[in-house]
């Protein structure tokens, strides 16, 4: 019974090692959060920033496929920040150390400084009564890819000793999100930006 119990507690403690392993790294900025900052920055003007938000499908190397036709983020939330001394750091953290073992995050505080509006049917957004500065928009676009595929189903041999090989296709299909993003600066104010979104 003894040794039953150890065993158990070895495969517990195992397992939570494990899952403690699996998840991914968290990294934020080490630089203060200054609220004033963000506070002023976003304050009302008399500027605007709109445009369509979209993405490409990517090609079969993992990148999108400039000659590709758009795919429209419809219906979906972008997000603007101002960029702030802390979230040029973030960004730089994020540039640095992203990837698939690791995960940047900017502090609660820092991400309550935005703004956020919807897209329409069209993927068209637009940012009201904004001042003069410099931003980081962002936004995902999801999408699915279907197609068919060919299966290998086993071989079969003739009275000659030649085989074929046969197969079978298959239906498939692939959901993708792709975060699109851009910086964007209005110099002046009463300016209307457009900008393209991918």
């Amino acid at each position: 019974m003894k040794k039953l119990q150890i065993l158990i507690l070895s495969l517990i403690i195992t397992s939570t090692i494990l899952k403690a392993n699996a998840q991914k790294a968290a990294y934020y900025p080490q630089v203060p959060f200054d609220s004033l900052q963000a506070k002023s920055m976003l304050a009302l003007g008399t500027s605007s920033i709109e445009g369509v938000a979209f993405t490409k499908p990517k090609s079969s190397f993992g990148y999108k496929a400039p000659l590709a036709p758009k795919i429209l983020a419809t219906n979906v939330t972008v997000t603007l920040f101002p960029v702030t001394t802390y979230f040029e750091e973030w960004y730089r953290l994020r540039k640095k150390e992203e990837n698939k073992k690791t995960s940047v995050y900017m502090s609660q505080e820092a991400f309550r400084w935005r703004i956020t509006v919807q897209t329409d049917e069209y993927g068209r957004f637009k940012f009201n009564k904004m001042k003069p500065g410099k931003y980081f928009i962002q936004s995902f676009a999801s999408y699915s890819r279907s197609g068919t595929t060919p299966v290998y189903r086993g071989t079969g041999y003739n009275n000659y000793g030649g085989q074929t090989d046969y197969y079978e296709y298959q239906s498939y299909t692939n959901n993708y999100t792709d975060r699109i993003e851009e910086f964007v600066e209005i110099t002046r104010d009463g300016q209307a930006l457009e900008i393209k979104l991918r």
